[in-house]
């Protein structure tokens, strides 16, 4: 099994390197899409409104998460207390899932595990640990206005793209991603230009991932 791991600010297409990635014949595992779901058990659920008031649940229980995110997305030493305490609660969950995820594709592969390639689509890859964990890293990069421009068409205030960059930025070890994996196990994938660009450049990912 060769484990891939998917790092690169918000907005730089690391959705879409993934999603050609699994045209190859990957496994995503999709780190965002598990802590949508486990924000949607109720020890979380209880858990954020224990840490963040009853408000931050609707009439149903679910979590408000545009509420959420503003009390834990900004430039004051609360926010990022807030950010913290809300990782805390969420990341531990994420990980046992992610974990166990990984576990059940080797074990369903049988003798073929050994051809498995599995990538790792998380937000804080480097942050959290797990580019660390990664046989291969694929650093997915574009230019700066072209991020910045994705993110606006997402209806993203400059402030709030400021402010989840900043988080992202705290929790990055001094030398960045290659403080914790040796440049020989990184490649770089840039989404700069069209689906056609980025798709050439990921077949050649692909090609040196299974050398």
């Amino acid at each position: 099994m060769i484990l891939v791991g998917l790092a690169g600010q918000i907005g730089v297409g690391k959705s879409t390197v993934a999603a050609c990635l699994a045209g190859h014949a990957a496994v995503v595992i999709d780190a965002d899409r598990i802590a949508h779901d486990v924000l949607e058990t109720q020890p979380v659920q209880d858990a954020v409104a224990a840490r963040f008031g009853a408000e931050m649940l609707d009439e149903s229980g679910r979590v408000r998460r545009p509420a959420l995110a503003a009390v834990v997305f900004g430039p004051s030493p609360e926010h990022t207390a807030a950010l913290d305490a809300l990782e805390a609660i969420v990341h531990p969950p994420v990980r046992t899932r992610i974990e166990a995820r990984i576990d059940q594709l080797c074990h369903d592969a049988g003798d073929a595990a050994a051809n498995l390639v599995i990538v790792l689509d998380v937000p804080l890859l480097v942050q959290s640990g797990w580019a660390a964990a990664c046989d291969r890293i694929v650093e997915v990069v574009c230019d700066e206005s072209v991020r910045q421009e994705r993110l606006q068409q997402r209806g993203w205030s400059a402030d709030a793209i400021r402010w989840r960059d900043t988080a992202w930025q705290r929790k990055m070890p001094s030398g960045g991603l290659r403080a914790v994996r040796d440049a020989a196990k990184i490649t770089t994938v840039d989404t700069s230009e069209g689906i056609s660009y980025t798709r050439t450049q990921v077949d050649q990912a692909w090609h040196w991932l299974r050398k």
